[in-house]
């Protein structure tokens, strides 16, 4: 309700304000779940953790960038992730697997239930410059009572190396979750924020295991490749579209996986370009589907209602992850290889 009135409330009264408000309304719940925890009240007091956790993200959305307010909200989100492990049925995990040549990828782990539950699992990466804490803090309201389990790694442990070493990294995160007794290993899907969605495509065509990808669908290379072919021929004019069209059909032909692109909002695909994906993808015999994150237009900028957005990426996942194959065929996939 709130993000839908952005539009009325910014004439009335500034960002900064607004900032203050939420990170106020955040503190109020957690005063709230610390007293139900008090009381042995623990579901009454996950309920009002996980209202505070989104509205700290309300908060740090509204924040300037270079605000130093904004690192403030955000050690509020990692410690009220910490108030909320106590009162979840499950446990939430650090987790440090183990990579090549002796390295070791810090993630985070929310198991879907108990431990022959064998679950669905999704990779996600957080989008560029985000802690993982950041991501995980906005997920869980949305997670939690899905069915799937999540483990989250941040964006930069994965892009200080090239592509094909983020590719292993992630293979990686996959063969951990493979191995898990809650986790089916035919449904593990991936997905990637920001620059993380061109990650999550390039992995999706490098490991064959992954069931579902949240990705840009190859938008973002068919974009830099057309920018590079302008700046180097020195033309103004656009390229064949025919060309880069055949382009973009060579990598969707290798997504064996549903893909969902999101478009527009925070993301690194346009709406137009997510368009042209999905035109290429119908001859291609590729399940991709389109989401538009709802924006709200304000006196100081655009701002997504990631609410609305979230939930609509993690139902998707849902029925996608959920109508694969039963778990006993989960047992057979963890003998599948990457490419």
């Amino acid at each position: 309700m709130f993000i839908g009135n952005l539009e009325d409330m910014f004439g009335a009264t500034g960002r900064q304000n607004w900032v203050s408000r939420w990170t106020n309304i955040g503190d109020a719940h957690c005063l709230v779940g610390e007293l139900n925890s008090k009381k042995g009240a623990s579901a009454e007091a996950a309920e009002a953790w996980l209202c505070a956790l989104t509205a700290f993200e309300v908060a740090r959305r509204l924040v300037d960038k270079d605000d130093p307010e904004g690192k403030e909200v955000s050690a509020k989100v990692e410690t009220g992730i910490q108030r909320l492990e106590s009162s979840l049925d499950h446990q939430l995990e650090r987790i440090s697997i183990p990579c090549y040549d002796q390295t070791e990828l810090l993630a985070y782990y929310l198991p879907a239930g108990g431990p022959d539950l064998c679950a669905p699992a999704v990779i996600c990466i957080s989008r560029e410059e985000e802690p993982g804490a950041t991501l995980l803090g906005r997920l869980l309201p949305v997670v939690i009572g899905r069915g799937m389990s999540v483990l989250v790694v941040a964006h930069d442990d994965l892009s200080n190396h090239w592509r094909g070493q983020s590719d292993m990294l992630l293979s990686c995160c996959l063969d951990y979750l493979s191995l898990r007794p809650d986790v089916d290993a035919a449904r593990i899907g991936i997905y990637g924020e920001g620059m993380s969605a061109a990650l999550a495509t390039h992995f999706a065509v490098f490991d064959n295991r992954v069931a579902a990808a949240v990705c840009d669908g190859g938008a973002w290379n068919s974009v830099r490749v057309n920018a590079s072919v302008k700046w180097i021929t020195g033309h103004a004019e656009p390229v064949d579209e025919g060309a880069f069209s055949a382009r973009r059909l060579r990598l969707l032909r290798q997504l064996n996986c549903p893909v969902l692109v999101v478009a527009g909002g925070r993301g690194i695909v346009s709406v137009s370009e997510a368009i042209k994906l999905k035109a290429d993808c119908l001859g291609a015999r590729t399940d991709l589907e389109l989401t538009i994150p709802p924006m709200s237009r304000t006196t100081v900028g655009e701002i997504e209602n990631f609410l609305s957005s979230d939930d609509s990426i993690f139902g998707w996942l849902e029925r996608k992850l959920h109508t694969r194959n039963p778990c006993c065929a989960g047992r057979q996939g963890k003998s599948r290889g990457h490419r």
